[in-house]
């Protein structure tokens, strides 16, 4: 299993330029981060192998789409979350941070 990989001889300085290969394709992308644009391609990488695994899918172009969607659900979910709408535990947890506070208000009156 082929991952995505930084090849030294690849990596141009003046351009911020990485050699990195997903799904056994070569790119070469441009950032100010060679090892954070390593890390989305291996994650890139792998995403589109376990799409592969899962729907026995050879066409690459489809993969990409089908890996780039799941990569779209999991980024939604996580905002999801982040704004309040995600599990019960967190939805429980708004809760008693709101009962929390309005014990404090009440207190600070009585006070």
């Amino acid at each position: 299993m082929a991952t995505a990989t930084k090849h030294p001889n690849a990596q141009d300085a003046a351009n911020g330029s990485v050699r990195v290969e997903i799904f056994d394709q070569g790119y070469n992308l441009r950032g100010t981060d060679p090892d954070y644009i390593l890390k989305l391609a291996e994650y890139v990488d792998s995403k589109m192998r376990a799409v592969a695994e899962q729907t026995h899918t050879v066409d690459s172009a489809r993969l990409a789409v089908l890996a780039a969607l799941n990569i779209a659900d999991e980024f939604h979910m996580l905002k999801r979350r982040s704004e309040g709408g995600g599990s019960d535990s967190s939805k429980r947890t708004r809760q008693l941070l709101s009962a929390l506070d309005e014990i404090l208000q009440e207190n600070r009156k009585a006070g």
